[in-house]
């Protein structure tokens, strides 16, 4: 159960979120927008997210909808009416109606300083109340989050190969890989250049074809021949067809503990 902090030292918060640069980015702006609110651990997974909880008792959780183990949908069942909860999503239509229609606070990826304020506040404004039980909103919710959205995922792709424009399915993609301010798209037979960034790919594809295997790249499962462990354990792809390999940053080496 949560009461005002008499110390007057503010309200603590967890932040459960995969990708360390968003986690930087989300922390760096309620330090930011909410200077009271004091950070007390990260996690990268659900379980992990759930230990932190055990160990800091926070006011407030934000949970990233999508993570390696548990959910945040899976933690915030757990730890429901411990503390207040905020998930953190990308923009999907459904999500977004499914949460507004329950009044459950989400911060947007990719992240902006004016979305997240309306968040903050909302917080603000319940973190002297009891947190609420979650369980009959996430029963309601869980369906509209969870259903696929196969005709929201991009399709088709507009690259640039020298002075030519072509135009590229997603099916003929091998690999994205991130080059300077631009995204090499790699297909069976050529390479081409586009402008949108590797963030905004991983969240545009669907994720049963397209894994974001690093920072800097994202592969179509279906290019993926074989995965190679070196003696410490990292992870590399080896590609159909090809001769170059793709690195696996360890924040993704879950993606592969099966094969």
């Amino acid at each position: 159960m949560t009461h005002p902090d008499p110390s007057g030292e503010g309200p603590t918060a967890i932040v459960a979120e995969d990708e360390p640069m968003l986690a930087d980015e989300l922390v760096e702006n309620l330090a930011a927008l909410w200077p009271r609110l004091n950070v007390v651990a990260r996690a990268t997974d659900g379980v992990a997210a759930l230990h932190a909880i055990e160990q800091h008792a926070p006011t407030i959780a934000f949970l990233d909808i999508r993570m390696p183990r548990l959910t945040g949908l899976d933690v915030a069942r757990q730890v429901s009416g411990r503390c207040h909860v905020a998930f953190i999503t990308a923009f999907d239509q459904h999500t977004l109606e499914a949460f507004e229609a329950g009044a459950l606070d989400y911060v947007l990826k990719p992240i902006t300083p004016a979305r997240l304020l309306i968040t903050v506040q909302r917080l603000k404004a319940r973190v002297s109340e009891t947190p609420r039980d979650l369980a009959h909103l996430l029963d309601q919710v869980t369906p509209k989050v969870n259903r696929p959205a196969v005709a929201n995922y991009l399709q088709w792709i507009t690259a640039s190969r020298g002075a030519a424009v072509r135009l590229i399915t997603v099916e003929e993609v091998l690999y994205f890989r991130a080059d300077n301010k631009y995204t090499v798209v790699t297909t069976p037979d050529s390479e081409a250049l586009i402008r949108k960034s590797i963030r905004e790919l991983a969240d545009e594809l669907d994720p049963t074809m397209f894994w974001q295997v690093h920072r800097s790249s994202v592969v179509n499962v279906h290019a993926i021949d074989s995965v190679v462990r070196d003696e410490r354990g990292k992870m590399t792809l080896r590609l159909k067809g090809r001769s170059e390999t793709l690195p696996v940053a360890e924040q993704y080496n879950y993606l592969f503990r099966q094969m």
